[in-house]
């Protein structure tokens, strides 16, 4: 009989669904993504160091052509200098990318390929590394965006830095059972630690978000035409309502307070006013990566 294959941990998924911080994202020429060094920092960040392995499938050299009578430019377009041999390389990289468990199982494994050039380089040594190094770069990048929004998923989505994913069936195990004295308020959010000690640790062991509870009540939210979206609710007595001011304050906490109204609605099927303690919970465990369940 074959083991079981290996899974993420409770702590390692919620990490996963939170939204990007939006200090990782870099902007080119109007498009937004992320660097393939921090690629490979939040891979160690939440697989470890020995948790995830990079292999190159394929890297073809797809076209080299050297130019002998190219000269300089300047801003306006004026060639100036002397001629040289401006190398015009491309390359085609195929990557796999392996995530495991901190006990060396395989969780999943990801492929993808990708091109990579380097442009009228004086060195056709450099412009080959550089070819090489881009086309690598975007493959392992193309694979990581599998593992969701940490990874730059929403970033498709126009540049978003809200969360797209936001849960995950596979993940959400038998609904746990309210306390009156279950912690409701925001826990500190790795993004919203100083660097790096935001990352966390992959062997933790908290319990997933409860999944939403089949009856919806609308008693302790304010009705809609009181509250407009981004607009914290005013405290009120009991339980529902402490979890409620929670979720809104750890929305505050990521600047996510007009997306929150819209997000909501999407992963619960109805608006906040018809939310529950469970529901309030897990939105708010979703962007805080808070280990309560």
């Amino acid at each position: 009989m074959s083991a079981a294959p290996g899974r993420l941990t409770d702590q390692q998924v919620s990490f996963l669904l939170q939204p990007i911080n939006g200090n990782r994202v870099r902007n080119l020429r109007g498009m937004s993504h992320l660097e393939a060094w921090d690629v490979r920092r939040q891979l160690i960040r939440i697989f470890g160091f020995e948790g995830f392995a990079v292999e190159t499938q394929a890297l073809d050299l797809v076209h080299e052509h050297g130019n002998p009578n190219y000269r300089k430019k300047n801003k306006a377009g004026e060639e100036y200098g002397p001629t040289y041999t401006a190398w015009t390389i491309v390359y085609r990289a195929q990557v796999r990318l392996t995530v495991k468990t901190t006990t060396g199982q395989t969780i999943a494994t990801f492929e993808d390929a990708a091109a990579g050039d380097a442009v009228n380089q004086p060195s056709v040594g450099d412009a080959h590394d550089l070819a090489m190094k881009t086309a690598l770069s975007q493959a392992l990048k193309r694979c990581a965006v599998n593992l969701g929004d940490q990874f730059g998923l929403s970033l498709y989505n126009d540049g978003s830095r809200n969360a797209v994913v936001m849960r995950s069936l596979a993940y959400m195990g038998e609904p746990v059972k309210e306390s009156e004295d279950a912690p409701v308020g925001p826990e500190q959010t790795p993004e919203g630690a100083a660097e790096p000690d935001s990352a966390p640790t992959p062997s933790g062991s908290a319990l997933p978000p409860p999944e939403p509870e089949p009856q919806h009540t609308a008693t302790a939210a304010a009705p809609p035409q009181q509250q407009r979206p981004g607009a914290m609710p005013t405290a009120g007595p009991g339980e529902r309502q402490g979890a409620l001011d929670a979720m809104w304050e750890a929305a505050r906490a990521v600047n996510f307070t007009e997306g929150l109204p819209a997000q909501f609605q999407t992963a619960f099927g109805h608006p906040i006013e018809q939310g529950t303690v469970a529901e309030f919970r897990q939105a708010r465990d979703l962007m805080t990566g808070s280990n309560a369940a």
